[in-house]
């Protein structure tokens, strides 16, 4: 219903009769001074702090204002290093007569999606109710007090091919607003109703009375099913163009397959990073993964280069080199790490939050080659060979969008991987010629905020990647992140979302915490500092206190947080896992560690919480399958006790980290760790010895200090 009303809106919007616009005003009417944006933090506001656009942040200033002077107001959602963004700003919101005709018709609020995540999720799940595709920019015209009624992607400056223009319709909305309001109030009453009906029945759900169902018996089998349904068996990954790396359902296939032993899932991993790495998706000479391909194959990507992507891919590959031991697995891992190391960790120790697909006025040139570059960087034998081994051609492998012709710019990809030493040998040194050669081009720009949600996430891949790829140095990055991220976003025994430019601020969100403690997790079980299990103990407290719902599964914000039209509650997976999902995971890992058997328990409510849902689309939920696989499935904890610094425990911690263990922990017994964990307070060297005890479900095996007996006692080889 909702969907029909609103494009009877939008028909009846492009059927009015279109008004006089004024002549264009010229560059030298609108000075460049600051609009409202000017002081804000976020590099996305900052870049609008210029527009003749009279922009305000999100705030009571903005709505007072649309009050005072009623009028709508146009929400502008959208992120820094997003191309469709840029695209919009260059086209619309830089130009004058844009500028005017917002300004005479509505107040205009910009919003940075990664500082406001609870912004954009009820105003993009509002578009979807109106039938909108997702995605950003992001623009929504609503009330005053906060209720939308038109919703749109991308819009061009005047209106073409059935695709209103952005001045055509805030004309026309500014004109319904002052003569005929009930043709925009009608939908916009009807959506918030149908909004508040949704959070009801969210609401609902998590409560021992509303809709709570028993999860399927098979749920990971379903999931798994429904993954090899959709596996291109040609390419790898899953659906098609555009494809995306999502990373989250390897780790599950991982796990999958560890507990069941299908060959299958394994296989599908294998196939999609193998495929990824050898793609134009990977960055063949500065390392890192591009945002996601737009075609099947993983040739063509999306430039931009994302934090989080690189954390979660961080995760897949060097999961998948303890899974498999094989070393090309291992060297992306390390790729990765190196990539994110070098570029993306601020000298603070904080991780960077993206770099943008364009430079220089162009999506791509920073990475684009033509072949005529090779020949004179390298000669003409050289140029050959790289030629042939990333199938670069003079007519090039980029089209462009308008003539659909070849530019003879060509994205580099793998195509013939060199297979003897020599010869991988002489394409590391042409990678090395064509990367400094590169590092003298204009370069992408990079968003420098530091996020405390996506720099969780990089916190738990490098301790992986640490612990699987025997690098200490991983763990010491990590370690460095997690202590500014401690030190400078959790004051008042408080987490915070956002940090730049010495300033933090905006409180944390679901995903803040339940990614951070995650990370402090994996942190902990790679360095074995007691600090980082006790602050992900007290973090999940805190989660616990402020995100609750009455049945256990978790709001994404917290009970104290700007009241929005809905409250968001749920657990589907999108290009991350979800906060429900990694809390759920985490809950069962601290009742493992810490003997807490309450801490499963709220895990079990997240999954009850749920349980309507996940029996109806069961695909939609891959990482709270993990979870509930690990719930389901017998784990050992595992106490090691002694000098932690003597060759026995080195040993000993080699032997289980080379090994993919997913649904075991790891505690080392100390003064702090037998407080949090009680049971750890008689697991003791004994004679002087690094000991391993191993337990299931708290009840605990004789010790031994044989490596060998302790891989036995945890039935691996």
């Amino acid at each position: 219903m909702m969907r029909s009303l609103f494009m009877s809106l939008f028909a009846m919007l492009l059927s009015l009769p279109m008004l006089t616009t004024a002549a264009s005003l010229t560059a030298m009417e609108y000075p460049p001074i600051s609009n409202h944006l000017a002081g804000q933090v976020s590099p996305y506001l900052l870049q609008h702090a210029h527009n003749p656009v009279n922009w305000y942040p999100w705030g009571e200033e903005a709505f007072a204002k649309a009050r005072r002077e009623d009028k709508p107001i146009l929400l502008s959602i959208g992120y820094s290093t997003c191309h469709w963004c840029h695209v919009m700003e260059e086209e619309s919101f830089s130009d004058s007569e844009v500028g005017r005709v917002l300004n005479e018709n509505v107040i205009a609020i910009k919003v940075d999606r990664e500082e406001r995540p609870d912004i954009d999720q009820v105003y993009m799940q509002a578009a979807q109710m109106m039938g909108v595709h997702g995605g950003w920019p992001l623009n929504i015209l609503m009330t005053y007090d906060k209720r939308p009624f038109f919703a749109a992607t991308y819009l061009p400056k005047h209106s073409r091919f059935g695709r209103i223009g952005l001045i055509e319709l805030i004309q026309q909305v500014g004109k319904l607003w002052q003569t005929d309001r009930a043709r925009v109030l009608t939908p916009a009453g009807q959506l918030a109703e149908a909004m508040a009906s949704m959070q009801a029945t969210a609401n609902a759900a998590t409560t021992s009375g509303g809709k709570r169902a028993a999860i399927p018996a098979d749920f990971s089998a379903q999931v798994f099913n429904g993954l090899n349904e959709s596996f291109d068996a040609q390419y790898g990954g899953f659906g098609d163009a555009p494809k995306f790396p999502s990373p989250h359902k390897l780790l599950f296939l991982l796990r999958y397959w560890h507990n069941s032993g299908d060959k299958k899932a394994l296989e599908m991993v294998e196939k999609t990073l193998t495929a990824m790495r050898a793609g134009g998706i990977f960055d063949q000479l500065g390392y890192g993964f591009h945002r996601y391909s737009t075609d099947g194959e993983w040739l063509l990507p999306h430039f931009e280069k994302m934090l989080s992507d690189q954390a979660m891919l961080l995760m897949a590959y060097a999961e998948t080199y303890q899974a498999t031991g094989k070393p090309e697995f291992a060297a992306t891992a390390r790729e990765i790490a190196d990539y994110v190391q070098r570029v993306m960790q601020a000298p603070e120790g904080g991780f960077y939050s993206a770099e943008d697909a364009d430079s220089d006025g162009e999506e791509g040139r920073f990475y684009m080659w033509r072949l005529d570059e090779l020949n004179v960087l390298l000669g003409k034998d050289d140029a050959a060979f790289a030629a042939k081994v990333f199938a670069m051609t003079a007519a090039g492998n980029i089209r462009d969008e308008a003539t659909g012709k070849q530019t003879g710019a060509n994205v580099l990809h793998l195509a013939q991987a060199p297979k003897t030493a020599a010869d991988k040998a002489r394409l590391e040194r042409i990678r090395i010629k064509l990367f400094d050669a590169r590092e003298k081009r204009i370069h992408p720009f990079r968003d420098d905020k530091i996020l405390t949600d996506w720099n969780g996430l990089m916190i738990a891949a490098l301790s992986i990647a640490a612990r699987a790829l025997d690098e200490p140095a991983y763990a010491k990055s990590a370690a460095t992140a997690s202590d500014f991220i401690l030190r400078n976003l959790h004051g008042k025994k408080r987490l915070l979302h956002r940090y730049r430019a010495g300033k933090s601020g905006i409180k944390a969100h679901l995903d803040d915490y339940a990614f951070l403690i995650w990370g402090l997790l994996e942190l902990y079980e790679t360095d074995l500092n007691p600090a980082y299990l006790q602050s992900a103990s007290e973090l999940n407290s805190e989660m616990l206190a402020h995100f609750s719902s009455p049945g256990g599964a978790f709001y994404f914000t917290a009970d104290d947080g700007e009241a929005l039209p809905i409250r968001p509650l749920d657990a589907y997976d999108g290009a991350l896992p979800s906060g429900n999902s990694v809390a759920m995971m985490n809950l069962l890992r601290l009742a493992r560690m810490t003997g807490n058997t309450l801490l499963e328990e709220q895990a079990a409510n997240i999954a009850a919480a749920f349980g309507e849902d996940i029996s109806r689309a069961s695909s939609a939920f891959i990482w709270m399958a993990a979870a509930y696989m690990r719930a389901t499935t017998p784990g050992f904890e595992i106490v090691l006790a002694g000098d932690r610094h003597a060759p026995k425990a080195k040993k000993m911690l080699r032997a289980l980290r080379t090994r993919f263990l997913p649904d075991h922990v790891l505690l080392w017994s100390d003064e702090t760790v037998n407080e949090l964990a009680p049971y750890t307070k008689g697991q003791q060297a004994i004679g002087g010895q690094v000991t391993a005890y191993v337990c299931q479900n708290f009840q605990c095996n004789l010790p031994t200090t044989d490596v060998a007996k302790l891989l036995g006692m945890l039935g691996v080889k």
